[in-house]
C-alpha cells in the first residue's frame, strides 16, 4: 500500500495529466500520406498509429480534424502509412511543421497501386490502406484503414518518439 503522504498528487487538469503521461510513452513515428482529387500530395507526422486486426488487416491512425491530409484521406478513401527508420528524424520534423513545400524537400514516389506517397528514403515500411470507416473524437478523427499492400526495406532500425525526443530503437540491429 502506498503511503498517502508520499503518494504523487494528481495533475491539475486531466488533459494536462494525459499529455504528460503520453509524453512518457515512447512510440514509433509514422508519416501518413495521401493525394487529393487533383493528385497533389499531402502528409503529416503521426504517432497515433496502431494495428487493429490481422483479418482483415487493419490499421488505425488518428489525424487532426482540421488537417488537409485528413481531407485528402477521406476524399480519396486511401492513404499510406510510412513507418520511419532511425535516419528519418528530419522528415518527421518536416511533416510535423506544416511546411507547405514539404514534398519538395523529401524523396518520394507513388506508383499506380500506392494509396499515398511512399517516403522511400526515410521509411523502413509502408502500408497502403483503403478507408473502411472513420470516427470523430474531439479535435481528431480516428481512421480505420484496411491494409492492401505492405512494402518493407530491411536493415533499418525504427525511429521512436517520447519525452519530446527522437531516437532509434535501442539494441535493435535491423527490422526483420
Amino acid at each position: 500500500m502506498i503511503d498517502p503522504i508520499t503518494a504523487p498528487a494528481p495533475e491539475p487538469s486531466v488533459s494536462e495529466g494525459l499529455r504528460g503521461m503520453m509524453r512518457g510513452f515512447p512510440t514509433g513515428v509514422a508519416v501518413v500520406t495521401a493525394t487529393d482529387a487533383a493528385g497533389a500530395p499531402w502528409g503529416m507526422t503521426c504517432s497515433s498509429v496502431c494495428s487493429v486486426t490481422l483479418e482483415p488487416p487493419t490499421l488505425l491512425v488518428c489525424l487532426r480534424a482540421a488537417s488537409s491530409t485528413l481531407a485528402a484521406v477521406l476524399a480519396r478513401g486511401r492513404f499510406a502509412v510510412n513507418l520511419l527508420h532511425d535516419g528519418g528524424r528530419a522528415t518527421a520534423e518536416l511533416f510535423a511543421s506544416g511546411d507547405p513545400a514539404r514534398f519538395g524537400k523529401v524523396a518520394w514516389h507513388a506508383d499506380r497501386d500506392a494509396s499515398g506517397p511512399h517516403l522511400w528514403r526515410d521509411a523502413h515500411a509502408v502500408a497502403d490502406c483503403t478507408v473502411r470507416m472513420s470516427q470523430s473524437v474531439g479535435d481528431h478523427v480516428a481512421v480505420f484503414g484496411e491494409v492492401v499492400r505492405v512494402t518493407r526495406q530491411g536493415d533499418c532500425r525504427p525511429l521512436l518518439y517520447g519525452l519530446r525526443t527522437y531516437s532509434p530503437w535501442p539494441g535493435a540491429e535491423t527490422v526483420g
